[in-house]
């Protein structure tokens, strides 16, 4: 099994459980999860993302035997964004660069972004964009004011050639029904299952949009990585549609 959403280092606002490399490690391969793509919580308020994509690198060496795949934290609206994102693919040899829109100040249709996907694409790196990291009734007090990340821009942006493969991360508490499915007839979308809710979700969603676009990610240690395999678990799916999400279209994303 491929986790396509998995974070190190300290949530800013409190210890989690599993927030050491080795524990997260460790309850990941218990699990059955054999890799996973792994983005730093330091992304979200460090403003030196040079050193943040450094230390993610070497922990993912250093945890894990290459159990983790470091995507590296990319901010547009910084003056040196491009070397960063330079310094991932060739220094760091990272398979793609993880987004936080709503953190760094920016929408999705800001001109940068088209000069941004244009750069992932010519590089092969895969965009992951977290459109929220928690719900909006557990955000700090100072962050109250933190904007909410629009998808919409995103089907502009990724009907345009070249494109880069993206996979919207925590998407799916805000985007459901047409809007989604409409999204994903995109070419070279995805969608994590890392904020998914309801009984039998997996499976409603799969009716609703079917598996080819969908990729099992825990959001972990944020939540307890045994909540997605739960909702793995209970759902009905056809071991062919399991096999699309446990590693079948991450594989495709990432070979």
């Amino acid at each position: 099994m491929i986790d396509v959403n998995v974070s190190l280092s300290r949530w800013p606002f409190r210890r989690l459980p599993d927030d050491e490399p080795e524990v997260l490690v460790k309850r990941l391969r218990r699990l059955g999860v054999t890799e996973a793509w792994a983005g730093s919580f330091e992304a979200l308020l460090h403003v030196d993302l040079s050193a943040v994509n450094v230390r993610l690198a070497e922990t993912c060496r250093s945890s894990g035997d290459g159990f983790l795949r470091p995507f590296g934290a990319i901010n547009p609206h910084l003056p040196g964004w491009r070397e960063d994102l330079r310094r991932c693919a060739d220094v760091h040899r990272m398979p793609g660069v993880r987004l936080h829109p709503n953190y760094h100040g920016y929408t999705l249709d800001d001109p940068v972004l088209a000069e941004l996907f244009d750069e992932c694409a010519r590089r092969g790196l895969v965009v992951q964009i977290a459109l929220r990291m928690e719900d909006e009734r557990t955000v700090h007090p100072l962050l109250k004011d933190l904007p909410e990340t629009d998808p919409a821009p995103l089907t502009k942006l990724t009907s345009r050639s070249p494109r880069p493969r993206v996979v919207l991360l925590n998407a799916l508490r805000d985007l459901r029904g047409e809007p989604l499915k409409k999204m994903l007839a995109t070419s070279d979308l995805y969608v994590d299952i890392g904020m998914l809710e309801g009984v039998a979700g997996i499976e409603q969603l799969v009716a609703d949009v079917g598996p080819d676009r969908l990729l099992f990610g825990s959001h972990a240690p944020f939540f307890i990585a045994d909540s997605a395999h739960l909702k793995m678990k209970e759902s009905e799916l056809t071991a062919a549609q399991a096999e699309a999400l446990r590693t079948g279209n991450a594989r495709r994303i990432v070979p």
